[in-house]
Order: C-alpha cells, then structure tokens, then sequence
C-alpha cells in the first residue's frame, strides 16, 4: 500500500465522510461503481493511495489487463482498490473504488479502514447494486440501512435487518462499526432481465440518494439523459417479445400495488422541495446539512 500520509486538504469542518463501490457481486450493471467514478469526476478527486492487490486478488478470478498507449508501450492495471479524496463545498468526501477481494477479507477492510481512519474518516457508506425482480419502467428501488442508531433518526432510514450471505460491502460495514464509526448501505435493485452494463438509471438513483444523504450537490450531466435512452431503447426490446412485454406488465401491476399509499405526501413533498432548491440556486442544492 502506498502512503496516505502525505498533504490532504484541511479537516473540514463539515463531517469528513468515505464513500466505497466494489466490481463484482456487489454491483449489477455496474451501476454502483459506476456512480462513484461519476463523483469522482464531478467532483475533482485526486488518488492518494492504493492496496497492493498481491495480497487480496487470485488473478485468474480477477486478472490483470494489458495495454498499449499512443506510443505503443505495454502497461498492466491490476486489480487493486484506489482511494481518491475531494473536497466538496466544506466537506472532504474519500472515494474508494475497488474490486472485491478473493480472500483475506478482514485484512482487507483493515487495511481500508486504517487509511479511512488516517483521512479522518467518521461516516462510511456503502454503494451496492442487485438483481431483483422490478420493471425498468418504473423508479429503481433504493434501499438505505444502517446499524447506526443515530443515523436511523437523522436520515429518516431503517435499520439494518438482512441476513444471509454477503459481499464485501457487507463486511466492510461490520468492520466500521466495530471501529465505532457510523455507516449507511446504499442498495439500487435493478432489473434482472437488463442486467447487463451499463445500468445508468439506477447509477443515477445512487447519486439521487447519495445527493439527500449528503445534503451535497452531484452535478448529473448527461445521466438523466442516458437513464432515458436506456429505459427507451429496453420499452423496444420488450415490445419485439409478447412474453418479455407481459412479464413487464406483471411486474409494473405489482410494483404499483404495492407502493400506492406512497404515491403522494411525504414522497412527493421531498422531490417538490428538492426543486425549489435547485432552482433558487441555480441548480446547487441548498438543502439541510445530513452528516
């Protein structure tokens, strides 16, 4: 691991909080990571470390890549776990993107833990994507838990009830939460028949829910556009299949039976002034501080 303890921007006096998206099991359609590579451009961030992969990586699971560049010359990317820190209004913000590690998990997140720590790290949250049975006509479902007590009632969210297997994600929040720092699990289900990536509607339910956490702006670009193309270009797909188009219907009947008490009120509240604060600051959010 190279060394995090060089000149970081200075302690903020906003909570300094890690956000990590893992390739694999964890992130469908790569939607998970794809969201943290869309902040870590947006918002500037500069690499300050990474985790030697030798340790944690079987390179037949997860191999190397090799390429030329302009002039020819070969170079390999490993697959390792970058950390990258950028500073968003008041508030330092650590990105970790990485791969999931094949072994020694608790070394792992240790060592991840350590350098989150060396950041001033208070606040880990967790990015996830899975495949789950919800139509792609529909808003993606996004799911936020926490063992934290304090973050139930500050962010309005539930704990964290799951039970069975896990990701390193899932581990990763255990191991903050024995180091007493507060977590949030970010999950985006997406659709199970249009799992392949990219998946940049429930990329931009991420930022979304990202976005309210925070009480931090994420400029969206061109991803509402795309999440539209998307969800176009999968409605003709379906409509070729009777089967897929019927499928589709099912799942749309019961998606809306199932959440039409939240079709208005507290939902819809949320969304009107989220767009009075973007347009009274010119497309900034000026909402509430969350963390």
């Amino acid at each position: 691991m190279t060394d995090a303890h060089h000149e970081q921007p200075e302690a903020s006096p906003r909570q300094t909080v890690l956000l990590a998206a893992f390739e694999g099991w964890n992130d469908a359609g790569s939607a998970a990571t794809s969201a943290l590579t869309h902040l870590a451009e947006v918002w500037g961030a500069e690499k300050v470390t990474e985790l030697d992969p030798e340790e944690f990586h079987d390179f037949q699971v997860n191999r190397p890549y090799i390429s030329l560049d302009d002039e020819g010359k070969r170079s390999i990317t490993w697959p390792t776990t970058s950390v990258s820190v950028a500073q968003v209004g008041e508030r330092k913000v650590v990105l970790v993107h990485g791969v999931e590690p094949s072994m020694r998990w608790r070394k792992y997140c240790e060592e991840l833990l350590q350098v989150a720590d060396d950041l001033g790290v208070r606040t880990v949250i967790t990015l996830g994507a899975l495949l789950a049975d919800v139509p792609h006509t529909r808003p993606i479902p996004m799911t936020a838990t926490s063992d934290s007590v304090g973050l139930q009632a500050v962010l309005d969210i539930e704990a964290n009830t799951y039970q069975g297997p896990t990701g390193i994600v899932g581990v990763l929040q255990h191991e903050a939460a024995e180091r007493d720092l507060q977590s949030v699990s970010l999950w985006a289900a997406v659709p199970h028949y249009v799992a392949n990536p990219p998946s940049p509607k429930a990329t931009l339910a991420i930022l979304t829910r990202v976005e309210e956490i925070l009480g931090e702006s994420v400029p969206m670009g061109e991803l509402p556009d795309d999440a539209a193309a998307w969800q176009h270009g999968v409605d003709e797909l379906a409509s070729e299949d009777s089967e897929i188009s019927e499928y589709v219907a099912q799942l749309e009947e019961a998606k809306d039976t199932a959440e039409l008490p939240e079709a208005s009120g507290d939902a819809i509240a949320r969304e009107f002034e989220r767009y009075l604060r973007r347009r009274d600051t010119g497309g900034k959010d000026s909402g509430p501080e969350k963390l």
